[in-house]
């Protein structure tokens, strides 16, 4: 599944992503049938995301009363601009439910059961450190294919989403790109560390000895892997993208010095070598003049016009949708709604049709209310607590790198959620829930020995 989803335009096609629907289900509907025959048993991790599976549920439940038709004086009262949508469309309606676009919203509860679904077959399935390593190995594997089509595409001048002047790859834009990659470089961070001594060296050369074979000998593949990455994210020119990554990094490697025991001059010289080498090096030689040129222009005059007015309508979009989560209240317009009610609110001097707010968490107060997101915060801030617990308590390097690969990703990704909407695109979004899996896994995951 995950070497597909990419490809049809980070699967944001009906038909793409109501395939990886259904096959999440099948995959579900058999691990029932070997789990009914007795051969296959529920992990320890999954026990241990008891509290993210409850507020899960109750999403997918919020969804669900979003569909159900009401009195309209009770709509009235509950979610006001539901209720004052469907008296000025519909005059006559004596009961209707809280998503003023009911198809949207059932759209979007499939695509939620899928994801939480994913999250359960992922606590499940992966269920050894061999496991764990292999499917992490994968998924880097598949970002470093995707890098590689979008350097094609980007230094042959190939244009297939009339976005040429920056890499894509085959998603719609670059920022989603870049969401993606930034999903991957984490995993890929957390496996360089998950390769790394435990222990302190006994000597200064043999701290040097075992270092510079961290950074230069069997681990020199995935070294190569997260560079192309890199310098692939670059050419995105996407300037929160590529904000989110150095700041999560940045940021994610403070607490792994302060919580992880044993092993801080390994993390610093990891570390140390992505920052220089990426950013100083690396990055220097595949547009990073560039990058940093369209964080000027958003305070130049002379900005061109394309740029200026893509730069004008997130802004705008973002102060309009504001006003829109004021009115929207506790209940939200319904999930997936936001295309329909945003127009209401749409300056005049802002055309376009906006399929999305440039800004998730905006977007989920607009569509599900402040119910919605206070869900959904629970559950991000749960998962980064385990997250850091595992970086602290594990011994067992895969698990602690998993753990920083869990933490990375989810700050550097809700970083990026404030100017973008990647948990929209249905690539990006499948790889964030493994990204919370990763953090439950990595905590509670049994090991044979410690290394």
């Amino acid at each position: 599944m995950f070497i597909v989803l990419p490809y049809p335009r980070g699967s944001t096609f009906d038909w793409a992503w109501l395939l990886m629907s259904a096959y999440i289900y099948v995959l579900a509907a058999f691990w029932l049938f070997y789990y009914s025959r007795g051969m296959a048993e529920l992990t320890r991790a999954l026990h241990a995301a008891r509290p993210v599976l409850y507020l899960l549920i109750l999403w997918l439940l919020w969804h669900f009363v979003q569909l159900i038709p009401m009195p309209i004086e009770l709509l009235a009262w509950f979610a006001p601009l539901s209720a004052d949508i469907y008296q000025y469309t519909h005059p006559e309606i004596q009961a209707a439910p809280i998503s003023v676009t009911t198809e949207a919203t059932t759209e979007q509860l499939i695509k939620s059961i899928a994801y939480v679904v994913l999250f359960i077959l992922i606590l499940l399935l992966v269920d050894t450190p061999q496991r764990l390593r292999i499917m992490a190995r994968w998924l880097v594997g598949l970002a470093v294919i995707q890098a590689v089509i979008a350097n094609l595409l980007y230094f042959a001048d190939i244009d297939i989403f009339y976005e040429s002047y920056s890499a894509l790859g085959t998603f719609a834009n670059r920022n989603q790109l870049a969401g993606y990659l930034q999903l991957n470089l984490a995993i890929g961070i957390g496996l360089l560390l998950a390769d790394m001594r435990e222990h302190g060296s006994s000597s200064w050369r043999e701290w040097m000895r075992r270092s510079a074979n961290t950074l230069l000998s069997r681990k020199v593949r995935l070294r190569i892997y997260l560079a192309i990455m890199v310098i692939t994210l670059v050419l995105t020119h996407s300037r929160m993208g590529n904000t989110a990554f150095f700041v999560s990094m940045t940021v994610t490697g403070i607490l792994a010095l302060l919580l992880m025991k044993h092993s801080p001059r390994p993390v610093v010289i990891l570390l140390t070598s992505l920052i220089i080498i990426d950013l100083f090096i690396v990055s220097k030689w595949f547009g990073l003049e560039q990058l940093q040129q369209r964080f000027v222009q958003m305070q130049q005059e002379t900005v061109s016009l394309d740029i200026k007015t893509n730069t004008l309508n997130r802004l705008d979009t973002t102060m309009h949708a504001n006003t829109l989560k004021d009115d929207a209240g506790w209940s939200g317009t319904g999930a997936g709604s936001f295309y329909a009610v945003f127009p209401a609110y749409q300056g005049r001097q802002q055309p376009g049709y906006f399929q999305h707010a440039h800004n998730d968490y905006m977007e989920f107060l607009t569509d599900t209310g402040y119910i919605g997101i206070t869900l959904l915060g629970g559950i991000v801030l749960i998962t980064i607590v385990t997250g850091l617990v595992a970086m602290r308590s594990r011994r067992y390097p895969l698990m602690r790198g998993m753990a920083f690969t869990s933490v990375m990703g989810i700050l550097s990704l809700m970083i990026h959620s404030a100017t973008d909407f990647n948990l929209r695109i249905p690539a990006n979004a499948t790889l964030f829930i493994v990204i919370l899996a990763f953090a439950f896994i990595s905590h509670s995951m049994p090991v044979r020995q410690s290394k």
